[in-house]
């Protein structure tokens, strides 16, 4: 290893983000190779690389530099482990009772709405009409999505472009602007829209997962939303 990965390393392991960040980009390459392994599955290639990237962070952060092992030999088994673990378990997206229930009630609004009114409703007029707070409406539906096509209905709950507040019409390709839109994220913010909008994990759990605080991953992800809503708006 080269003094100046191992530096990285060394950086990133003491909390560095930016140092974290350049190493994700310098390996993208390894992990997008070893997720075309898995293509067939049933699972997006994006997915598989944007979960590859958690398997080559967790590796970053507990690659042991005295070791004298490369590091890819390191990050291959937990890059591959960590695919194979989300295959496992059918690539379920874990969502508690509560979102799942929210998002019912917040789907079933909005058709009733559509059906009386024919136009689609605001997210803040939902979470009205539900009796939730903005930020509820919008966690309950990211939560429940399950694919990057923003208007297309995500299996029985709600829709992405909810989520970032933009109206898209059926003629425009929705699934290649997002994706354009998420690829021009940097790397860990890229991990932290794919751990809450499409595994439907916390802002905690994410924060577990990659590393960071709570208070880190608000920020990013906020970041992150502002700018896909600046893209896509």
């Amino acid at each position: 290893m080269t003094g100046g990965k191992a530096a990285l390393i060394e950086r990133a392991q003491g909390g560095d983000e930016a140092a974290l960040e350049i190493l994700v980009d310098e390996n993208t390459g390894l992990v997008r190779s070893l997720a075309v392994r898995f293509v067939g599955r049933g699972v997006d290639y994006d997915d598989l690389c944007q979960i590859g990237h958690i398997g080559m962070i967790k590796a970053i952060r507990n690659f042991d530099l005295e070791r004298g092992t490369a590091f890819s030999t390191y990050a291959v088994p937990l890059i591959i482990g960590e695919i194979k673990r989300f295959l496992r378990d059918d690539g379920e997206i874990k969502v508690s009772r509560e979102l799942k229930r929210k998002g019912a009630l917040i789907y079933a609004a909005r058709e009733r709405y559509i059906a009386q009114n024919g136009e689609e409703p605001t997210v803040n007029l939902l979470a009205e009409i539900c009796g939730f707070s903005p930020e509820e409406a919008a966690e309950a539906i990211a939560a429940t999505a399950g694919t990057v096509s923003l208007s297309e209905q995500i299996h029985e709950d709600g829709r992405l472009e909810d989520v970032i507040g933009v109206d898209f019409t059926p003629e425009i390709n929705e699934k290649i602007a997002l994706k354009q839109a998420i690829e021009a994220l940097s790397p860990q913010e890229r991990d932290i829209v794919f751990l809450r909008y499409y595994k439907g994990l916390t802002q905690s759990e994410t924060g577990r997962v990659l590393g960071l605080t709570q208070v880190t991953v608000s920020r990013k992800e906020a970041k992150a939303l502002e700018r896909l809503r600046a893209d896509l708006g």
